[in-house]
């Protein structure tokens, strides 16, 4: 009887004992809400550093020149800036031959960039290693270390204030780094499809240009890309390179807005939105590419 109850008390007091709180398990991936407002806040933070500049100089461009310094916006809304720009100056004359200048360097630039990324790709030859090592070291030296040398090179042969010149100069920034980021492109790309081409009879060129070539239209996006923005907003080259307002581009055009001997801001930032609105139409084209392309030539190369 004394055993039944003391059995007893102990399952009472068993049972009583309450069992230890455990905190809830946190999901994997679940932030906390400090650790997010801080997170949403620091992103807009960085959205509004990076929108502010563009939209200040849009801002800008439909001020009078008196009130270009001023913080407020808007309050005298003019186009006088863009009428002057486009009427007044050589401005249609620099965007001619940006067109023409970034149009040959881009196509140059990436026909260059995807057969020496391809040929690095799939074949193996002499000197394939220096290559690319050569190809990786162009890419060390800053801008202002190369423009005499180049300067001295330009004008010994004759292109000095040529087209032909700079884009010369510009493919040499371009296309050491795109046939880096195409030959990782092409790795990912299965050589089972060139071995199918040859099967069918093609040659290596006419396998490059007939079966590969079409799967790499991430690559050749981001390489087209790159190359254009590389030419449309390059400054150095095209100031030290080509004279005369009929020769200049629209980066070296710029710079007669604002310079030791005039100070006309308004007619800058109503030019400056002008050059920006044909880079914007071709990110807003080659976007949908990008990411894939950027991610392939990364990750493989």
């Amino acid at each position: 009887m004394t055993l039944t109850r003391t059995r007893n008390n102990r399952a009472s007091t068993t049972t009583r004992t309450p069992a230890p709180h455990r905190p809830t398990p946190r999901k994997r991936g679940r932030r906390s809400r400090p650790a997010s407002i801080a997170l949403h806040a620091t992103l807009v933070i960085a959205a509004a550093v990076a929108v502010f500049p563009p939209l200040w100089l849009l801002v800008t461009s439909f001020k009078p020149t008196n009130d270009a310094f001023s913080t407020s916006l808007v309050t005298h809304f003019t186009l006088a800036n863009y009428t002057h720009v486009l009427a007044g100056t050589e401005f249609l004359t620099w965007f001619k031959n940006s067109v023409i200048i970034v149009g040959l360097t881009t196509v140059l630039g990436v026909f260059i960039a995807a057969t020496t990324g391809y040929a690095v790709s799939r074949f193996r030859f002499p000197g394939m290693r220096p290559l690319m090592w050569l190809l990786l070291i162009t890419q060390m030296f800053p801008v202002a270390v190369l423009i005499v040398p180049l300067y001295n090179l330009l004008a010994s042969l004759g292109l000095l204030n040529q087209p032909a010149g700079l884009v010369i100069t510009y493919l040499t920034i371009a296309v050491p780094f795109c046939a880096w980021m195409m030959k990782g492109f092409f790795d990912t790309i299965p050589v089972e499809i060139d071995e199918s081409g040859r099967v069918d009879g093609l040659n290596p060129f006419g396998t490059f240009w007939r079966l590969v070539l079409p799967l790499a239209r991430p690559g050749l996006a981001v390489t087209g890309f790159y190359t254009f923005v590389t030419a449309w907003a390059e400054v150095a080259y095209a100031s030290a390179f080509m004279t005369g307002e009929e020769n200049l581009t629209l980066a070296g055009g710029l710079q007669t807005f604002v310079n030791q001997y005039t100070n006309d801001w308004g007619s800058m930032t109503a030019a400056a939105v002008i050059i920006a609105v044909p880079a914007a139409l071709v990110f807003a084209f080659a976007q949908r590419h990008l990411v894939a392309g950027l991610t392939a030539g990364t990750t493989k190369g």
